[in-house]
């Protein structure tokens, strides 16, 4: 009997624990973080890796022209997403063995604090700020090269910043900012904070038309969301990456219809037409495309579908690349 009550009585006290433990546990409280924002792949003996600088929240029915508000809710509601939709702000970092090149630097301190965090990442991926080459830039709007500075100085002792001759042309002239209305002039003042300390260094050489930059990757000319805006072909080995910029900026909306375009597109006529064209070379040739605003890490292929076409994205994978 003895036995039996000292039984009942251990068996009491490891229920009690449990639900104290269980209890404990309940109350933790949330941590509410993401892990690293970096992504590696091989591209042939190139080595890529993925940047994320955060993510905003993109309000698609005041952002996009050409399709109706009901449409924008139908085509978003498919991918089970809502306006507004969360967006990523994405680079990406090219070791080609010889050369540390990398596209696009995102938001820096300009555009809130969810975003800004690039540096933070490339660091983290393993890399620092001073081991990188070049700075291939998409375009000058403020979430592609706010990275470039901090506090007003050079992020990027090292490198030499490239991009178009047109969009430098374009958003660093002070007699263009002077004709620009109101409310287009912030544009113009946060390109040339970020670009400026890099002219003034010697550290900016802009570039024309279709080059190849260094062996393996080509500046592709696609003018309309920016002037002189240009997409990067990365290549190696017999396989192709093509680092978008905002070609396209919605993914659950353009690739259903390319036609569809952005408020702030300096020619939409234009930029519908390269987006088109890109698209359909990238299904045809199975090329990787990455885009700074698909969900991070923004990499994947194209498949036609109809008159749109289906995003794929790279497939996850915990394995060291090329290993």
């Amino acid at each position: 009997m003895r036995f039996m009550a000292q039984l009942r009585r251990t068996a009491a006290v490891c229920t009690m624990a449990l639900f104290s433990a269980a209890a404990v546990q309940a109350s933790a409280p949330q941590l509410k973080t993401q892990a690293p924002g970096y992504y590696r792949m091989m591209l042939g003996d190139f080595e890529i890796t993925a940047l994320l600088d955060g993510t905003f929240p993109m309000k698609a029915g005041e952002l996009l022209v050409g399709i109706t508000p009901t449409q924008i809710d139908a085509d978003l509601a498919r991918s089970f997403l809502k306006d507004p939709v969360e967006s990523s702000v994405n680079g990406f970092l090219i070791n080609t063995g010889t050369k540390l090149i990398l596209i696009d630097t995102g938001a820096g301190a300009f555009f809130g604090p969810t975003v800004g965090k690039l540096v933070a990442n490339l660091k983290a991926s393993g890399y620092k700020p001073e081991r990188v080459d070049e700075i291939y830039v998409t375009h000058m709007h403020l979430d592609h090269i706010g990275g470039l500075i901090a506090d007003g100085k050079i992020v990027f002792p090292n490198a030499t910043v490239r991009a178009s001759q047109q969009d430098a042309d374009y958003w660093l002239s002070q007699s263009k900012m002077d004709a620009a209305p109101k409310e287009a002039k912030e544009g113009f003042e946060h390109a040339m904070q970020a670009l400026n300390p890099y002219v003034s260094a010697g550290k900016f050489k802009p570039f024309n038309g279709a080059v190849e930059l260094v062996p393996g990757i080509r500046a592709v000319p696609t003018p309309g969301h920016t002037p002189g805006h240009t997409v990067y072909q990365v290549s190696s080995k017999g396989e192709t990456l093509m680092l978008w910029g905002d070609l396209m900026h919605l993914g659950a909306i353009q690739f259903l219809d390319p036609s569809v375009t952005l408020r702030f597109d300096s020619d939409s006529v234009a930029a519908a037409a390269q987006r088109k064209k890109i698209f359909a070379e990238a299904a045809e040739h199975g090329y990787w495309v990455g885009g700074a605003h698909l969900p991070f890490p923004g990499i994947g292929h194209l498949r036609a579908a109809g008159t749109g076409y289906t995003y794929v994205h790279a497939n996850y994978t915990s394995l060291a690349p090329g290993g």
